[in-house]
């Protein structure tokens, strides 16, 4: 599991492989992945947008961005928590993600970024 705090927002990230979703003779490794986001701070926070630097092992870099996560835009409370899974497609057996949450600190409205700590996605036959 990687774990990085920044703002008092903590982001913890933990990984899966699928092989029953991946498909090697088409360079297709699928991994999983839980995010798990606690606020740690004293304030309301919401999560409001999401930016992903994907990376395989060849040097292809992807970027995605969008609003919340799985379409939700959590709202947390001093020392509440929200957890999802979500899941990364690569062309190559070893890759890598990270990237930064925005988040919206209430009730004054005030954006600051959260980093995503950057973690290994790797096909596990790969690590013999």
């Amino acid at each position: 599991m990687e774990t990085l705090t920044t703002n008092g927002i903590k982001i913890s990230v933990e990984t899966a492989y699928q092989p029953t979703k991946s498909r090697q003779v088409a360079n297709q490794y699928v991994h999983a992945y839980r995010v798990t986001i606690e606020n740690k701070s004293s304030d309301t926070v919401q999560l409001t947008k999401r930016h992903w630097f994907i990376v395989d092992s060849n040097g292809e870099k992807r970027e995605v961005k969008g609003e919340g996560v799985i379409g939700k835009q959590p709202v947390l409370g001093p020392n509440e928590s929200h957890q999802y899974i979500s899941w990364c497609p690569l062309q190559t057996e070893i890759g890598k993600m990270y990237g930064t949450f925005l988040m919206l600190r209430k009730p004054e409205d005030k954006e600051f970024f959260v980093r995503i700590p950057e973690f290994k996605l790797i096909a596990p036959y790969r690590l013999n």
